[in-house]
């Protein structure tokens, strides 16, 4: 081929790169550019935050005191049915607008971000997709307006095994029901109902698993003590136990059977809200550090001068933003393999942020009159509850490998 030729043929597989690039941009599901809706959102949450969350945070751990009354700010900020469709209250906003809210809320109250993202990720968004008219109008319009929903999936024997599920789903002529307890279900002692996830076959495994929308007012169903928490003390989470109670046929999220499958989808929502409320901590007490680090003097230098306090901070600093990127693009791209990386970086890196933050604070880091220490008990939670790190790792490896056949 002439000089000419080649490079021509050049030219012409360079523009074929150039289109190929600019499609594929165009295209793309996931950039860490924020719309301006998302970036109001963000604002909005961020000074609520700021205003109403921070300067009670404290107070409301030491007093493990539900935050009835910022619940109600947020209903009226329409946050408590963030994604929920407009017709029926909400604001009808993307994943990743409510994960933005979550770590925002989360920032200057890890309880009170805990139960905004449990009645929206796992109760709301489950009733709004998946729900039928009449679901939405007895269990979702009046939960973008007040009332609070849950989400019970585990039980005393049955945590990240859902396959073994013991609460049992009877059918009844027109209505099913229900027999079981379950376990370290958030917001039931304030919630006024819950999604339940049962057997109506036990030999079937996952495949006879069922989902319900129940009313925690209905006979039968018994809410138990509130669990000591070492962290995200104002929120609360209880045993319910269901002893025949009848809910109409009407109440069956799908069909018989498809439950697995929409606790499942439910909880790749989930992790994302973990996930940013796990950010949202950790950017915390980063924030905490630094503002004590820039007044406390040692060595007649303010700590931020010391190398081995800001290797810290930059180490902290490097762990936050690592696991935002992962749960934005959680958001943005909704899959397993996605939500899972998101949760199980996110926790470690807040758990590892948290003590960093401790540390800088030396002795002060220990004491109950600084924050650093609640953010240290927040933190850790965050790798258990939505679904403890070593099942999210199993997770990532195994649709990792189903990318490439190699399972």
């Amino acid at each position: 081929m002439s000089a000419g030729g080649l490079l021509k043929s050049t030219k012409l597989t360079l523009c074929s790169l150039q289109s190929a690039k600019a499609a594929a941009s165009q295209c793309r599901a996931f950039t860490t550019q924020l719309t301006e809706q998302q970036k109001e959102i963000q604002a909005l949450a961020r000074n609520f935050s700021k205003e109403n969350l921070k300067p009670q945070a404290s107070q409301l751990d030491i007093k493990a005191r539900f935050p009835f009354d910022l619940i109600k700010k947020l209903t009226k900020l329409g946050l408590m049915g963030a994604c929920v469709d407009s017709e029926y209250g909400g604001l009808g906003l993307d994943y990743l607008s409510l994960a933005l809210a979550v770590e925002e809320i989360s920032r200057g109250c890890a309880s009170t971000g805990m139960i905004l993202s449990i009645h929206n990720f796992l109760y709301a968004n489950l009733v709004n997709e998946t729900g039928t008219e009449e679901q939405k109008q007895l269990f979702l319009k009046n939960y973008t307006a007040g009332s609070i929903g849950c989400f019970a999936l585990s039980e005393p024997d049955a945590g990240s095994d859902v396959a073994n599920i013991r609460t049992t789903a009877r059918r009844d002529g027109d209505h099913w029901v229900l027999n079981g307890k379950k376990s370290w279900v958030t917001s039931a002692i304030e919630g006024h109902a819950t999604a339940v996830f049962a057997t109506f076959d036990p030999e079937l495994r996952h495949k006879g698993l069922a989902c319900f929308l129940v009313p925690l007012d209905a006979e039968g169903v018994f809410r138990g003590n509130k669990e000591p928490l070492i962290g995200v003390r104002a929120a609360t989470a209880c045993d319910l136990t269901l002893e025949d109670v009848r809910v109409p046929a009407t109440s069956l999220v799908g069909e018989a059977g498809e439950g697995f499958k929409i606790a499942m989808a439910q909880l790749d929502q989930g992790r994302i809200g973990i996930a940013a409320h796990a950010v949202g901590i950790a950017q915390a007490a980063l924030d905490t550090a630094i503002n004590y680090a820039k007044e406390r003097v040692a060595f007649s230098k303010n700590l931020t001068r010391l190398p081995s306090v800001k290797d810290r901070l930059t180490d902290m600093c490097i762990l936050v933003e690592t696991a935002r990127m992962l749960t934005y693009r959680a958001a943005t791209d909704v899959s397993t393999k996605n939500s899972s990386m998101a949760k199980y970086v996110a926790g470690r890196n807040a758990a590892a942020v948290a003590d960093h933050c401790v540390q800088i604070l030396g002795g002060r880091g220990l004491s109950t009159n600084y924050d650093a220490e609640r953010h240290f008990r927040d933190a850790r939670g965050t790798q258990i509850y939505g679904g403890v790190t070593d099942i999210q790792k199993r997770l990532v490896g195994h649709f990792l490998l189903k990318e490439h056949d190699a399972l």
